[in-house]
């Protein structure tokens, strides 16, 4: 009797216990790092790859209508790219060199293209521009984009969306040859409105919960078993 219950326990708690293990892994483990070749060619009319899928699907609907709209009317070709991490001998910059040179392999198809890419995990930035590029925006404003335009959100919260919209505004009014309006405004006040979790703060805070609840339960379930085991095992 004694054997067979302790076959029963056995038997249900091991696949609760592996399940709890591998959610564990799944929540902890980071996500694979990115290369080049892991990005996909750019769609017909397309001028964004979301990877790391922190963008909206109106922010994505904007950028691809400015910078079509771009296109059509000064020729200048001007994509972005998100991605959830690098692997760590990767920079940021030789990424995004390297995508370009695949996408635009020959000198004809750089001439006016703009390449901006971040990696979420770090929130680098860096921006590529090829020659044709350079007669209407300076390497100067195209490093400010990359890094003030797109990281001044950033520094308030995951303000991706904004981040983008933004960057989006500035490379249009450069590329079709306005004057610059310049970089984001940095504000030093505290923004007194924010006593409520954000969206995004309430499911990083959920996940974080999930993550504990399943830390626990890899570690109560085995020892709960092991102490049947022995109690059971004495009762004999």
């Amino acid at each position: 009797m004694i054997h067979y219950f302790l076959q029963q326990l056995r038997d249900k708690l091991g696949p609760i216990v592996l399940l709890s293990v591998m959610l564990i892994q799944l929540c902890i483990l980071p996500a694979q790092a990115t290369n080049i070749y892991d990005v996909p060619d750019f769609e017909e009319n397309a001028h964004v790859v979301d990877q790391a899928e922190v963008l909206s699907r109106a922010t994505e609907g904007k950028i691809n209508s400015d910078f079509r709209s771009l296109e059509e009317s000064s020729g200048q070709e001007t994509y972005i790219v998100t991605v959830r991490r690098l692997d760590y001998d990767v920079t940021i910059e030789k990424f995004t060199q390297d995508l370009f040179q695949r996408w635009f392999p020959s000198p004809e198809d750089q001439n006016n293209v703009t390449l901006l890419t971040i990696d979420v995990q770090t929130d680098n930035t860096a921006i590529v521009t090829g020659p044709g590029v350079k007669t209407v925006m300076s390497d100067a404003i195209a490093q400010s984009i990359a890094n003030e335009t797109v990281l001044v959100p950033l520094k308030y919260g995951n303000r991706y969306n904004q981040a983008f919209s933004d960057a989006t505004d500035r490379l249009a009014i450069v590329l079709s040859g306005q004057e610059d309006p310049g970089p984001p405004v940095v504000k030093d006040n505290v923004n007194a409105e924010s006593n409520f979790a954000s969206r995004e703060e309430t499911k990083e805070g959920g996940g974080f919960t999930w993550v504990i609840v399943l830390l626990v339960l890899s570690t109560v379930i085995p020892m709960a078993t092991y102490y049947g085991y022995v109690y059971l095992g004495n009762r004999e």
